[in-house]
């Protein structure tokens, strides 16, 4: 590879600062050329036309790669997604143009459920209430309940919802769950019942979203199934923000039809025209559910596998692919 010209990679992650430089040492020392991205938020539509042309690989956020995107890149050759979602690929065009869409599969699920298990804990708790009050001189808590021997109900039970369930075990919770291809082998080891979506909701003091987003499963989480679940429970999403109905949510919150919700994703990011910012019976964060030390560097690295193995013409591994057959096409 070092005695062609290099090889072109977009590095089109933004929010990890300095800490992408060792990534980028590797890459070099393998003979690429790096170039960052030069905006500092997430690439649109219109940058990445500008952008692509000449670039054999990206690690991808969530820029949108679009039919559009891919005609105007005939030099690409593989996304490598930073995570596991790929609602902003379309797999489709990619495959048409020859582009291998590969996946982090294996690599932040475990931290996923660590920041579900947070925000579960933050928003029954009271977390982020009680510290305001104390931080501005009040000394006045408020009884919550707790999660010990709580009814969890998961939705999707797949690496993440599996993690998941496995955290909550500790808890003593009695755990329910949905998902389309249901594991019934996992759910009996764990002690988990499969219901149907909407006894999940009804019987669920916490319900945490772990399904990915799809054309099915958009606004999964509409008016109608949030009136189902009581008035005492909690939602949880550190999924993606397409699956909850943000106007029903935000109502259903500020009516004290819901007892709160902790949210890591949002339909739109970052929210800053969000009506959910202003509710005290709600904790968020910035879409870093899958970030911590250990998994942005195997996740960073998965990537530059990915790649590397694209770029030799050895892969990569066809379980990390959404469209494998573009390797037998090459």
């Amino acid at each position: 590879m070092n005695s062609q010209p290099r090889l072109k990679i977009l590095m089109a992650l933004y929010h990890l600062g300095e800490r992408v430089n060792p990534y980028i040492a590797r890459l070099e020392r393998e003979g690429f050329e790096v170039v960052r991205n030069p905006v500092g938020r997430c690439l649109t539509e219109d940058e990445l036309v500008r952008i692509l042309p000449g670039v054999f690989a990206t690690i991808a956020g969530v820029e949108p790669y679009t039919e559009r995107v891919f005609r105007a890149a005939p030099d690409l050759r593989i996304v490598a997604r930073y995570g596991v979602g790929y609602d902003a690929v379309d797999v489709a065009a990619a495959t048409r143009r020859g582009v291998a869409v590969a996946m982090a599969f294996g690599t932040n699920h475990e931290a996923v459920a660590d920041s579900a298990l947070t925000l579960m804990a933050a928003v029954v708790g009271n977390v982020v209430r009680h510290h305001v009050r104390v931080s501005r001189g009040e000394w006045r808590m408020d009884i919550h309940p707790g999660l010990w021997r709580a009814t969890v109900g998961i939705v999707g039970l797949g690496r993440v919802g599996k993690a998941v369930a496995r955290r909550c075990r500790g808890f003593e919770m009695r755990i329910l769950a949905y998902d389309a291809v249901p594991d019934v082998a996992f759910a009996r080891e764990n002690g988990i019942t499969f219901v149907p979506l909407e006894t999940l909701l009804r019987e669920a003091d916490v319900v945490t979203l772990h399904a990915p987003h799809t054309p099915e499963t958009e606004n999964l989480i509409n008016r109608e199934r949030l009136a189902l679940m009581k008035a005492t429970a909690y939602l949880v999403n550190t999924a993606r923000g397409g699956l909850v109905d943000e106007t029903a949510l935000y109502e259903a919150l500020a009516s004290g039809r819901l007892a709160g919700a902790g949210l890591d994703v949002f339909k739109n990011e970052p929210p800053t025209a969000s009506p959910l910012l202003g509710l005290d019976n709600v904790v968020l964060s910035p879409h870093c559910a899958g970030s911590n030390t250990t998994s942005e560097a195997a996740v960073a690295n998965r990537c530059i596998d990915s790649i590397l193995a694209r770029a030799r013409g050895t892969g990569p591994e066809p379980t990390l692919l959404l469209n494998p057959e573009v390797l037998s096409a090459a």
